[in-house]
């Protein structure tokens, strides 16, 4: 175990440098959401989306797992990148624990995008966004355990694939069904009862159904248990196939 943590704080810290060295990544990613945030919150402004909490306590819960599933969704671009360079094929002579070399990455992930969803987040403050200090919390941990489960499964599919243009429409054809369907950007009640039903098939509705429950101060309601549970269970069979796919390719 010690070991485990030493090599998974390397393989962190050399990623994290990377990361710190290029301002432009760190904030470029919460532009989409920002521009939601901007555009698309003050149409919302007076419209009852839900039973609870006012519509900035709807949508920017959506915007930062919206911002979670679209940036650790895509973070194995840049396995391919290591893979084309060279880097991948070095480590495998390296006696670091295979585990480490997904969770150093997978964390760093982690970090970028709860820093990216902390300016989202006070971006929403400036624009009349009011919600408790434990709910904003609680959407920072599931953001990051969304971003590790995803990250993870990125990484995997990655390391299957030999080609960016091989990855990117299956990034695409899995990430916008899921958008759409886990209500996202507007509560999924809101939807015809078919679609409704169907939602309930994705497990990042939970996530987002519980982040709500936070920001309007409800944690101990069934949204919140079931989120809780199913964000658990996605985050370790996701680490679990991505150390798999790991140790098989001597990543």
């Amino acid at each position: 175990m010690p070991s485990l943590l030493s090599d998974t704080a390397l393989v962190f810290g050399r990623y994290a440098r990377q990361t710190l060295r290029s301002k432009f990544q760190m904030l470029f990613g919460a532009l989409m959401p920002l521009l939601y945030l901007l555009f698309f919150g003050p149409l919302l402004t007076d419209l009852p989306l839900a039973s609870q909490g006012d519509s900035w306590q709807i949508l920017v819960p959506g915007l930062l797992l919206q911002l979670g599933l679209f940036g650790a969704s895509f973070s194995g671009f840049a396995i391919i990148i290591e893979k084309q360079s060279g880097v991948v094929e070095r480590m495998r002579g390296t006696p670091v624990s295979r585990l480490a070399l997904l969770l150093g990455r997978v964390l760093r992930d982690a970090a970028l995008l709860v820093f990216q969803s902390l300016l989202l987040v006070l971006a929403a403050v400036l624009m009349g966004l009011r919600a408790p200090l434990g709910g904003i919390l609680i959407g920072f941990v599931f953001v990051a355990v969304l971003a590790v489960a995803l990250a993870s499964l990125s990484y995997a599919l990655a390391l299957k694939v030999s080609k960016p243009q091989e990855f990117g429409p299956v990034i695409n054809a899995v990430s916008m069904p899921s958008m759409l369907l886990s209500g996202l950007m507007l509560p999924m009640a809101l939807a015809p009862g078919w679609l409704d039903v169907l939602s309930h098939f994705m497990p990042f509705r939970y996530l987002v159904d519980a982040v709500r429950a936070g920001y309007v101060g409800d944690y101990a309601s069934t949204a919140m248990l079931y989120g809780v549970l199913v964000a658990v269970a996605f985050v370790l069979g996701s680490v679990t196939v991505g150390t798999r796919v790991f140790r098989r390719a001597g990543a």
